[in-house]
């Protein structure tokens, strides 16, 4: 006999690192990891110019943008959830850091400096700890309505943010969206036509490849396209490039901060996570509506908080999900979250590499670009569904986006979840309540709700029979108490109600409440109140309560033939003697000559 084989090994390295990093491993192939490295290389050109110009915004030197672009971005993509939102500075976060510290040291100076590394830490602690404690399900809040404005008018701030160096008309920094339309408008006669040219060639360019040539990394060549256009410009057309650039390779460093500076800096460093959580989550979720993507928002979590953890001892500042790196990196052709670690990879090889070449791209090139990016990121389709099919919907989503526009991008998001929150317990709190009878034409007699059914028999004279559609809650709980007592007017010899729960989803104290003097009005009137089929939690909490008890298990059943055949016992029988409705069938079995 041959020896049995060796048993296979229990766990493969594929599996290991399948578990490790995601599933997103067993899709790396030849063709995937061609499609990242050329994402990521468009990855990093993008964020040569942002790196610089967002750590100006922060108050730090530039170079500390370029860092900030490196290992957080690395990191974020190997421990976070999304397979396309590529992490570093961001405007929103470079603003923010800088209000928090300014008021704490002079910006640029080796104290303030020290401090934002200790923040970012403490940022990425918090983080970390969200994802550790599985809170990640409160980013579910986020309703797609507010999603939709807020990416929409993300589009709409890089569109304008864009204006700056596509016209090159002497546009100051700093301006909000009406301040970059008003100086648009006034100063037409400043335009660069050099910076204009080459941003529509970067553009053309990239819309023309992407029509005829979809699978051609179509934004990097535009780019290229743009930047040859730069160097055979006539002489006196100047155009603005990127220049000499500074070195970006990461320091490790261990921030240098008393234990002074880091109590106070606690609730800075919490709102700050709140703001960068929000925006991460909410491009991580538009990423995977666009490509199709489950996100596991605790893992998301957990890989920002790692990555700011990892940046702040690599001299790095606040990092999160990036909206104008994340939709380019996806546009381009980004597969899987290697994408991101080659734009990490790609930059301080670039940098070192080709330095007098990236010198020469245009920043209007790279503004052309984002234009092409804003673009794509508004939902068009979505936006004319919405308006047609839901408009509370509807005008959340515009709320968020004017939000986005004029406010803070944290504040849109909060706003827009806010508003989502208030439309729904609104519509949560009146549940259906719909009055059911029979069809007069079914032999089977199902069931149908009255209002909608005109061959609907008559209604019994002492039963009303109820379906309860909805939760009742303490936000709820006063409409389905006006309700009840509409019905008690409305119909007021019918003493007996059974209410059909299947759908009464939800009960909280307060729902039990309503119960509890419905059944003292009917029983007071001398009549009951019943059940069919109430769900095991709501049957649990009247249990705990006594209600269940007081209402007696008889009064609760599992199917509704039986509910009436008991029911129809216990009504007044010298009223069924004189009624000509006889709507049940047990009527007619009282009174076989009877007609229903």
């Amino acid at each position: 006999m041959l020896p049995a084989p060796p048993a296979a090994p229990r766990s493969t390295a594929l599996d290991l690192l399948s578990r490790l990093f995601g599933p997103w491993v067993r899709s790396v192939r030849p063709a995937t990891l061609r499609a990242d490295v050329q994402a990521g290389l468009l990855g990093a050109l993008l964020v040569l110019p942002q790196g610089i110009a967002f750590a100006s915004l922060a108050g730090l030197p530039p170079q500390y943008g370029l860092y900030s672009a490196i290992v957080p971005t690395l990191v974020a993509a190997l421990a976070g959830s999304s397979w396309h939102v590529v992490s570093g500075p961001t405007n929103a976060n470079s603003l923010a850091l800088a209000a928090m510290l300014a008021p704490l040291a002079a910006t640029g100076s080796p104290h303030y400096i020290e401090l934002a590394f200790t923040i970012t830490v403490m940022v990425g602690l918090i983080q970390a700890g969200v994802g550790v404690l599985r809170l990640g399900q409160l980013a579910n809040f986020i309703s797609p309505a507010a999603l939709l404005g807020f990416t929409s008018g993300a589009a709409c701030l890089i569109a304008l943010h864009a204006l700056r160096e596509l016209l090159d008309a002497g546009q100051p920094a700093g301006l909000g969206p009406g301040g970059i339309l008003h100086h648009t408008a006034t100063h037409l006669d400043r335009i660069n036509p050099a910076a204009l040219l080459a941003g529509l060639l970067a553009l053309g360019g990239a819309v023309v490849l992407r029509r005829f040539w979809p699978a051609s990394p179509f934004m990097l060549l535009g780019l290229l396209a743009a930047s040859v256009a730069g160097v055979v410009l006539p002489p006196g057309w100047t155009l603005h490039t990127l220049g000499a650039l500074p070195s970006p390779w990461p320091v490790p460093h261990l921030p240098q901060a008393d234990w002074a500076s880091v109590t106070g800096l606690f609730d800075k460093a919490l709102a700050l996570s709140i703001v960068a959580l929000g925006q991460s989550v909410s491009i991580a979720k538009a990423m995977a509506e666009r490509s199709g993507q489950r996100v596991d928002t605790n893992r998301e979590f957990l890989g920002q908080g790692l990555s700011n953890i990892a940046g702040g001892f690599s001299s790095c500042y606040l990092s999160c999900g990036s909206l104008n790196r994340s939709l380019p990196n996806l546009e381009a052709g980004a597969r899987t979250p290697l994408a991101a670690v080659a734009a990490a990879l790609w930059l301080p090889v670039l940098v070192a590499v080709s330095a007098p070449l990236l010198a020469r791209i245009p920043h209007a090139a790279i503004a052309g670009l984002l234009v092409l990016v804003a673009w794509g990121l508004i939902d068009r389709a979505r936006w004319v569904q919405l308006a047609r099919l839901d408009r509370t919907d509807f005008l959340i989503a515009l709320t968020t986006l004017a939000a986005t526009l004029l406010l803070r991008l944290e504040s849109a998001i909060l706003l827009g979840t806010g508003l989502s929150l208030v439309a729904y317990l609104y519509r949560t709190s009146r549940p259906a309540m719909r009055v059911m009878g029979f069809d007069r034409h079914d032999p089977d007699r199902r069931f149908v709700v009255r209002a909608d059914t005109a061959a609907a028999l008559p209604e019994c004279p002492q039963l009303v029979l109820l379906r309860m559609e909805g939760s009742i809650y303490f936000g709820a709980a006063a409409h389905v108490r006006e309700q009840l007592h509409w019905l008690r007017e409305t119909h007021p010899d019918s003493h007996h109600l059974l209410v059909m729960a299947k759908s009464m989803n939800f009960l909280d104290l307060a729902g039990a409440e309503v119960w509890e003097s419905e059944l003292r009005e009917r029983r007071a009137r001398g009549g009951d109140l019943y059940f069919h089929r109430p769900r095991p939690q709501v049957l649990a909490l009247w249990e705990r309560s006594g209600f269940l008890a007081r209402l007696g298990p008889d009064h609760v059943f599992p199917d509704k033939r039986i509910a009436l055949r008991s029911i129809h016992r216990r009504l007044d029988r010298g009223r069924c003697a004189r009624c000509e409705v006889r709507v049940f069938q047990e009527c007619r079995e009282d009174d076989p000559g009877a007609a229903i």
